[in-house]
């Protein structure tokens, strides 16, 4: 009792030293509370949310003490809080976003990070999960893609959006009435570990904190604050149930003239908090609205969030998770390994990030890196890469075919379009 007690002020006192500046904005200020979450997550007084720092820490008393006042219950192993202990190295972000795994180096010494768990629990067997994980880069460690001064990560839309949006599916569906919801209870959790290689949830989902065979399905939000002009919206994993295509569609049917450009992946594996999940045979989807050259540095900011957008979809998630809700227990099919997943020893790297939006021939580039081998050669962001050398580019798996046939200083053509004309640059692998 004296444990919670204590906790509870502590919670108190952290909320109130970073979000003091915040209470002399408007009530209705305070009224938008994905405005309010992101501000939070983002302050100088997190540091980045680094899994193991006193930033993450705040960050989890914040988000425990926004479920409560939602009305979620605890559903951790001590209140709100999991705890889990991990030996961190580089993050499988690493071989998705410039085509060289470092998985297995930079090993430390043991830490700790810990999820938030809370419970909507309308006393029925099935459960579904809604996810989003909270940690980022602090003040950027080996996944940082930034090269000037150190700087705080703050991580706006990897991941505050997904959390503030997680929080805002919270209130939205307590508010649903109880005829609209199917035979289901909510489990809400905020993961940490996801950016050092997903140990939030996989501790979850080797330990949960409700069973494994009483969750239906898993909906996993990051990075979904920086939609598109044309509302393109990708969905991962529609292919681990034979429910989620018609349901996806139909609740975005429902959306209207706010109806999304939709790009559906079946497979249930990826960079991300869902893959845990599926690895445990429940469907998941994962919603994200794509990469952009802030990612992983200083400058992924609250400025640049589209919180209209970010509403959005959460309307679209709150969708399919009531038509989920009313479907029940959703059958498992287990998808094919995206070729990304497979282990590859590249032996070079171009430094490009791709545009994970994009469905046309070839390889679009989102982004990239200063002094990599792609800017060198004059890569920009918006080229689609055609060929390297005698190989042709159809999408990003024959990218990353490709890559594995080219050793360090080996010079070939890639040939581009730029704004509707083909050109070849030349090129020096590294």
């Amino acid at each position: 009792m004296a444990y919670f007690y204590y906790m509870k002020q502590l919670n108190f006192f952290i909320f109130m030293s970073i979000g003091l500046s915040l209470w002399g904005q408007t009530t209705a200020a305070w009224e938008n509370h994905l405005h309010q979450d992101i501000q939070v997550l983002t302050s100088d007084s997190l540091e980045g949310r680094l899994v193991g720092s006193p930033g993450e820490i705040k960050a989890a008393h914040y988000i425990a003490d926004r479920m409560e006042a939602i009305g979620l219950k605890a559903k951790g192993s001590v209140g709100y809080y999991q705890y889990f202990t991990f030996t961190p190295h580089a993050a499988p972000h690493k071989m998705e976003n410039d085509g060289k795994s470092t998985l297995g180096t930079g090993y430390v010494k043991e830490q700790t990070g810990r999820n938030v768990v809370g419970f909507w629990d309308r006393g029925f067997s099935e459960t579904i999960v809604i996810g989003a994980h909270y940690d980022h880069l602090g003040w950027g460690d080996e996944n940082s893609l930034w090269s000037g001064e150190k700087r705080i990560h703050r991580g706006a839309d990897d991941n505050a959006s997904g959390v503030s949006a997680l929080l805002f599916l919270a209130e939205a569906l307590q508010k649903e009435s109880p005829e609209k919801l199917g035979p289901v209870n909510f489990l809400f959790i905020a993961f940490s570990g996801e950016e050092k290689g997903l140990y939030g949830s996989n501790y979850f989902s080797k330990n949960p904190t409700v069973p494994i065979a009483q969750i239906s399905c898993m909906l996993n939000m990051d990075m979904v604050g920086r939609l598109k002009a044309d509302r393109t919206l990708a969905i991962n994993g529609t292919g681990t149930s034979s429910f989620w295509k018609k349901a996806i569609k139909k609740s975005n049917k429902q959306m209207g003239s706010k109806a999304f450009q939709l790009v559906l992946s079946e497979s249930g594996t990826g960079p991300s908090d869902h893959t845990s999940f599926y690895n445990v045979g429940i469907p998941v989807l994962h919603f994200f609205t794509g990469q952009h050259d802030q990612y992983h540095k200083p400058t992924d900011e609250m400025g640049l969030i589209d919180f209209n957008g970010l509403q959005d979809i959460a309307q679209l998630i709150e969708n399919i998770a009531i038509a989920a809700s009313q479907k029940g227990k959703l059958d498992f099919i287990k998808t094919k390994e995206e070729k990304s997943q497979q282990a590859a020893n590249f032996k070079v790297t171009l430094g490009v990030m791709p545009d994970y939006l994009y469905s046309g021939e070839g390889l679009k580039i989102d982004g990239t890196k200063e002094g990599r081998p792609g800017a060198k050669a004059g890569l920009k962001q918006g080229d689609i890469i055609l060929s390297m050398g005698k190989y042709p580019i159809a999408d990003k798996y024959a990218y990353m075919d490709a890559l594995r046939k080219f050793n360090p200083g080996e010079k070939t053509e890639i040939e581009i379009l730029r704004e509707g004309k083909k050109m070849k640059l030349p090129v020096v692998f590294e």
